[in-house]
């Protein structure tokens, strides 16, 4: 088994209990339309980074803490639980999302060679 065919098994793993934990929930106050959750979920995407980025020593004129990747760990996976759902919303299956990502990551590098 390759590396690829392992993670892909992941994120369909991922997707999976997303799917579950959809299923679940009380969706009375979720938007009926696509665009209505995808924007929802945007906005929790943005609140949970937000609250990823107040596990770190952002505010430069604070004594800083110790920074707790536990909690920081906690937050990116919140994160990833909407970023799933956003997926499911718009249809992306886990093979989408790896071709996808390979042809962005491919304009990425694209860019950086040419000085972007």
């Amino acid at each position: 088994m390759t590396q690829e065919v392992s993670e892909k098994d992941r994120l369909v793993s991922i997707f999976e209990l997303q799917k579950g934990l959809s299923e679940m929930m009380d969706l009375s106050r979720y938007p009926d339309d696509k665009e209505g959750r995808v924007s929802a979920l945007c906005t929790a995407i943005m609140h949970e980074a937000v609250e990823l980025q107040m596990t770190t020593n952002w505010k430069w004129w604070k004594k800083p803490t110790p920074f707790n990747e536990a909690d920081a760990r906690e937050e990116l996976i919140d994160i990833w639980h909407f970023v799933v759902q956003a997926s499911l919303e718009l249809n992306l299956t886990p093979d989408d999302i790896l071709e996808e990502y390979k042809r962005k990551n491919e304009i990425n590098r694209e860019r950086q060679r040419n000085g972007y």
